[in-house]
């Protein structure tokens, strides 16, 4: 399938304060963004794409990096001419993220009340603050309703979100390997990973850019703990098994299994380009996504709200956002009488199999698209 090419971010520039889930408030920040495909003229065929923990705005095509390296965007198999969201049909727009280390005004940013980094400082953010920032986004590009809004995993969080605190906004949702909120069990992943960072005397209390160090070996123990839960063991069995990396066992505590090693790149390849402090909120964010939580922990009654139909997308062996999660939304939208397709795609690579090519997957997704297409035909006809 054809690439997008060479593609270019943008940004734009809030004055106006961002009113926070925490009750703070967020001024004088930046959102950088890209768009690919043509707004058509009844602005009928824009697609939001929410990113997850580690992505960006970058979703497809690619851009020169340093010493000439092509950055390829995350979703590059999914987005482009002829892909399952078609650039030829649709405007396809992805936004960083609000305390993000790949443009947006994150922690790494000046604090125009210091002077300073805003390090530690920087407030903590909510999947609905960033859907809020989004949709100020969309107000200043003239969108006033997305034909989708979609994402994966965290970006899933997202898209169910925007159904929620914009209902009239979005005409489907569509939300793949996610959750109405995190396990006990996910939380507790996120908080040793968390800890991994906070206690590396390179941390610095969240001020470690005005000592110039970078807390690499907590980011690294918080990947590979994350990486773990991304992958399922029939995967890691296939790719790895007990394979050892020297033909022996060393007798000692360095890299005697082939999982090591790779948990180990991993770990530094992730500590070389990831912000610590952005890390920790992130992370943060996916523990207090919890739409129920103001609705008596009812999920049906949460997602009365919603007003788009819905395409929602599991994978058998994601043991991190498993498929009884996905269907628990399910069963809340039929509770509320909402359009739902849900296709739970038999794959053997865990939660990561959303970012993968998986035929079954992406003509789940091409036919729902496809569908979305011939809607805005329709309407611009009528």
């Amino acid at each position: 399938m054809p690439s997008l090419g060479i593609v270019a971010p943008q940004s734009m520039h809030f004055k106006a304060p961002l009113k926070l889930s925490s009750g703070a408030s967020l001024s004088d920040y930046t959102l950088v963004y890209e768009t690919y495909g043509t707004l058509n003229a009844d602005r009928s065929n824009a697609v939001l794409v929410c990113h997850a923990l580690n992505a960006s705005h970058h979703v497809a095509g690619m851009y020169e990096g340093e010493g000439g390296k092509k950055n390829i965007g995350w979703w590059d198999n999914m987005v482009g001419p002829g892909k399952p969201l078609d650039t030829d049909r649709f405007f396809v727009i992805g936004i960083n993220n609000l305390g993000s280390c790949f443009g947006s005004t994150g922690p790494m940013h000046t604090n125009p009340a210091t002077g300073k980094p805003y390090g530690a400082d920087f407030p903590v953010v909510t999947v609905e603050d960033w859907v809020r920032a989004q949709a100020r986004l969309a107000d200043e590009l003239g969108i006033k309703q997305f034909a989708a809004v979609m994402g994966g995993s965290l970006g899933g969080m997202q898209a169910l979100s925007w159904s929620l605190l914009f209902p009239e906004r979005v005409r489907h949702a569509i939300v793949i390997a996610s959750t109405p909120k995190l396990s006990a069990q996910n939380i507790a992943f996120n908080d040793v990973a968390r800890q991994a960072i906070l206690t590396d005397p390179d941390f610095h209390g969240g001020d470690y850019y005005a000592h110039g160090v970078v807390p690499k070996r907590g980011l690294r123990v918080a990947r590979m703990i994350g990486h773990i839960t991304y992958l399922s063991d029939d995967s890691m069995a296939e790719k790895f098994g007990r394979g050892l990396r020297n033909g022996g066992y060393q007798f000692g505590f360095g890299v005697d299994f082939e999982i090591e090693s790779y948990l180990r790149y991993q770990g530094d390849k992730f500590s070389e380009y990831f912000d610590a402090n952005t890390y920790l909120l992130i992370t943060k964010a996916l523990d207090y996504f919890d739409p129920a939580r103001e609705h008596d922990d009812d999920l049906t009654k949460a997602l009365a709200a919603t007003q788009a139909q819905f395409l929602l997308v599991s994978f058998t062996t994601d043991w991190r956002f498993s498929p009884e999660r996905s269907r628990e939304i399910v069963q809340a939208l039929v509770n509320n009488k909402r359009k739902v397709t849900y296709a739970e795609i038999a794959a053997p690579h865990g939660h990561d199999a959303f970012l993968l090519e998986d035929a079954r997957y992406m003509n789940v997704v091409r036919a729902y698209y496809d569908r979305i297409g011939k809607e805005i035909d329709n309407r611009r006809r009528a």
